[in-house]
């Protein structure tokens, strides 16, 4: 390999992780690392002092613009919108940090951000990257870029899980859910279900989904103690970093559960069922700090 693709192979799992964090889809967060890749074949790499650092900044401009377009493609969404999911390797629930910054719940709370916030957020928080480099990446001032870190700190800690909880008491929660969807315990949900509990369902408007959230754990319960689970079949799988349930039918891929957690009680539950959005669960998606 030449040295302009030994550097960028070397780090495209981390560029990657850094368009994803930032988009929430992994096939926008492809097209990215196509775009970056095009930018970087041009550069004359006697000017480059860090290539990581350079292919950083390439990846969070090329993923800001996408963001903007993502944005206005939301607007016309059928129903709720959700994060693309991703098969996860056990390495990525062995780092808690990175495990909670690509959880469901936590890329639910970054799209409250504005597309700049996010960007900041995402590169000062989760890849630790000095504030010189962020200025340079998002076209701000090291200045603006303390001001807007601080802002989108302060915004995502008012809002993201009260505690982290591991992704141990996730499988416990994950297993006692599988139970009862099983066996269509409506007690065994309740027990399970926090009396708040949210559900988000995303179809995309292709296939039938939940068009608004459905909150409350009689509500719920009630709807999915009616699943026909004879129809199905569902495994527990790792996604976004954390244990969540995955569907088949007749072999297919139907949908995938992913759960938040307050205590030991489910109190999100997030399922992706647009066919769209479900490509990256059958084999895992290397995601690197």
């Amino acid at each position: 390999m030449d040295q302009a693709t030994e550097a960028f192979v070397t780090h495209r799992n981390l560029l990657f992780t850094v368009a994803y964090e930032m988009l929430g889809s992994a096939a926008d967060a492809e097209d990215v690392l196509q775009e970056t890749w095009l930018r970087w074949a041009d550069v004359d790499l006697d000017t480059v002092r860090d290539n990581r650092a350079y292919l950083v900044r390439i990846t969070t401009r090329q993923a800001l613009n996408r963001l903007r377009t993502l944005r206005r493609r939301k607007e016309s969404y059928v129903g709720p919108w959700l994060p693309e999911p991703l098969l996860t390797a056990p390495d990525v629930a062995d780092d808690v940090e990175l495990a909670d910054s690509v959880s469901i719940a936590m890329l639910l709370v970054l799209e409250t951000l504005t597309p700049t916030e996010r960007a900041v957020f995402v590169l000062r928080e989760v890849f630790d990257v000095g504030y010189d480099e962020i200025a340079e990446a998002v076209d701000k001032s090291p200045d603006a870029v303390r001001q807007i870190a601080h802002r989108a700190r302060s915004h995502v800690a008012a809002r993201r899980p009260r505690e982290v909880v591991s992704p141990a008491q996730t499988r416990d929660a994950i297993d006692a859910f599988q139970r009862a969807i099983e066996t269509g315990d409506l007690r065994g949900l309740l027990d399970i279900l926090a009396p708040d509990v949210v559900l988000l369902g995303d179809g995309g408007g292709v296939v039938q989904a939940t068009l608004e959230p459905m909150v409350g754990a009689s509500a719920v319960a009630d709807l999915l103690s009616r699943f026909d689970a004879a129809a199905v079949s569902m495994r527990p799988a790792q996604v976004n970093g954390y244990p969540a349930l995955i569907f088949r039918r007749n072999g297919e891929i139907d949908t995938v559960i992913a759960v938040r957690l307050d205590g030991n009680l489910i109190a999100g539950l997030y399922a992706v069922r647009n066919p769209e959005k479900l490509s990256h669960l059958e084999q895992e998606t290397i995601l690197h700090r």
